[in-house]
């Protein structure tokens, strides 16, 4: 029986998903992505879990589709080849629109599927070693079910050049381009980014967290409009009538820490 695809464990309210196929650089397979997918769906709905972190065992954080399965999939009807780019796209998709914030710890390489997993997540740190690149077109490839998310993480500007040159760039240049926030020299500067994070994460509203995420989706490059200007209205209108919304005004008020940031 072959072994887990991820490794999922939490640590009071924080998850960690962690890729743990280091012998193939965690490559995607078809049991991956299906892990990931339904990984991401059950913390998501977890209410206890209020952030979750995305990491990979070995010295790759994941190096994109695995050679077997893409030679197994050279042999797909067309059916069978867009119902499997549809998977790996939702699998995308659910950590995306995750109601709870996604790190990436990026301890290594991430190529091809990998670089669209680091921008699926909310926020990213990367070692200081780490590699980047889009490297689909190589292969006669293009980085179709990751396209959206690199966009947003990156620009188009960068997301054009390294997606039709294949270059190979560096954590600090990927920082320069959005796709990752920090860059930490070594594991423990990782490390402690990482629980950065956490504890700023931890601080905030758990409604507000996922409504934020909700709001930026879907305001992200819509007009200026009337039609923009009142669902922004409603929004705030709705957070400041949330039962959370309304603690965070009498904590701020009363000079007290909220209840979501209090020890239970």
């Amino acid at each position: 029986m072959s072994a887990a695809p991820i490794h999922l464990s939490r640590s009071g309210a924080v998850a960690s998903v962690r890729l743990a196929r280091p012998e193939v650089r965690n490559a995607f397979d078809a049991a991956t992505i299906a892990a990931l997918h339904a990984a991401f769906i059950e913390l998501g709905a977890e209410a206890q879990v209020r952030v979750i972190v995305l990491a990979a065992e070995g010295p790759a954080f994941c190096a994109g589709a695995d050679l077997n399965w893409m030679r197994e999939m050279a042999g797909y009807s067309d059916a069978e080849n867009r119902d499997d780019g549809l998977k790996l796209a939702r699998m995308l998709r659910a950590i995306a629109d995750c109601p709870k914030p996604v790190i990436a710890r990026v301890q290594g390489d991430a190529f091809a599927g990998g670089v669209g997993l680091v921008a699926a997540c909310d926020l990213a740190v990367a070692l200081q070693s780490a590699r980047f690149c889009l490297s689909e077109v190589k292969l006669g490839l293009i980085p179709a079910t990751i396209a959206p998310h690199v966009l947003r993480a990156m620009g188009p500007r960068a997301a054009q050049r390294y997606s039709l040159t294949a270059e190979v760039f560096d954590a600090p240049t990927a920082r320069q381009t959005g796709l990752i926030h920090e860059v930490a020299t070594d594991a423990a500067a990782l490390d402690a980014q990482v629980q950065q994070w956490c504890a700023a994460l931890l601080a905030a509203s758990p409604q507000a967290l996922a409504a934020a995420k909700r709001l930026l989706a879907d305001v992200a490059h819509r007009p200026l409009n009337e039609a923009l200007l009142a669902d922004t209205a409603v929004r705030i209108a709705e957070a400041r009538a949330s039962t959370e919304g309304r603690e965070g005004i009498a904590a701020f008020l009363a000079k007290r820490k909220p209840s979501w940031a209090q020890p239970s």
